[in-house]
């Protein structure tokens, strides 16, 4: 496997397939500290790897690959920055030779909003933001490699992506700051999420099922806006500790610490705007997933109960 991107996905998929005996794991980087960091976790074919300033020959783990999984980010204006600066090349760097299968790590934010309307893959497209628009390029961009390689290419479109060290639950410990993309989504009536157990799940399903241009979405059952997520990850963050974290005067401020659940409850369909509820069934029914995390009730349960003790307490 050959992982473009080994970001917190990447990563998390890199680890469980070296644990499965028959996978040998390449991957990319962008920088010497990343590279570092992933080599300590025993990741030793890492190549530092930036669109544009790289020379795509000299990624060794194409030349390898039985497996390609995507997950670059688009750069506005010009979609999939591999594909554009070196979509000629990665054709015939990749025709004839070992790889199989070609999977890019996309996002639900193409179908823009929908009102809160419930979506599935067949609902039409129509990117609102600029970096939702380059997410569709890129989708296009890798699906039409199929043609000119004759290999399995599909799309996985993912929701809001958490798990651990990236979830509600590590935010109120580590009593951090909402960034401005995070304030932003703050007003949704719905966000489908994702645990990154799943979709470890998907990927490996999607390679036991090899489709051809298939795409699928990768979420939970439980769209929810961010509020109620939060304040269910306060009470259990004050179930297992309590009292140990500060109380902030607001949920909506820039501080994410607090316990003003009835003001986080209350803000639910009363700021925002309707926005999607994604559908995962396609996923169930032609991969066969059973979701690990149906809700983002079961995947913060998991998180916590796989803590140990916050590191400001050591």
């Amino acid at each position: 496997m050959c992982i473009l991107g080994m970001g917190f996905v990447g990563k998390y998929v890199g680890e469980r397939l070296k644990k499965e005996n028959r996978w040998k794991v390449y991957g990319t980087c962008t920088d010497s500290s990343k590279k570092k960091e992933l080599e300590m976790l025993g990741f030793h074919d890492v190549e530092i790897f930036k669109t544009g300033e790289t020379d795509l020959w000299s990624l060794n783990s194409l030349q390898q690959a039985t497996h390609l999984l995507v997950s670059v980010p688009p750069i506005v204006g010009i979609g999939d920055p591999v594909l554009y600066h070196y979509g000629n090349l990665l054709k015939s760097r990749l025709s004839g030779g070992k790889l199989q299968w070609i999977c890019y790590l996309s996002s639900t934010s193409v179908y823009g909003d929908c009102g809160g309307a419930w979506v599935d893959e067949d609902y039409p497209a129509n990117p609102t933001k600029d970096s939702a628009k380059a997410r569709l390029a890129s989708e296009e961009g890798w699906l039409s490699i199929e043609d000119d390689l004759g290999l399995s290419v599909q799309v996985l479109r993912l929701g809001g992506i958490y798990g651990p060290g990236r979830s509600a639950v590590d935010t109120i410990i580590k009593q951090g700051s909402l960034t401005q993309s995070q304030r932003l989504r703050e007003g949704k009536h719905y966000t489908s999420r994702v645990h990154v157990a799943d979709i470890y799940q998907a990927i490996k399903a999607s390679i036991e099922i090899p489709s051809s241009r298939r795409i699928y979405n990768v979420v939970d059952d439980l769209p929810a806006p961010r509020a109620e997520v939060f304040a269910f990850a306060w009470d259990l963050v004050e179930k297992r500790w309590p009292g140990k974290f500060e109380v902030c005067s607001s949920a909506s401020s820039n501080n994410i610490c607090g316990n003003n659940t009835q003001s986080q409850r209350s803000s639910k369909g009363t700021s925002g705007r309707g926005e999607k509820r994604v559908l995962n069934d396609r996923a169930k029914k032609e991969l066969g997933i059973i979701l690990l995390h149906p809700s983002y009730k079961s995947g913060l349960e998991e998180i916590i109960n796989r803590m140990d003790r916050p590191s400001q307490w050591q």
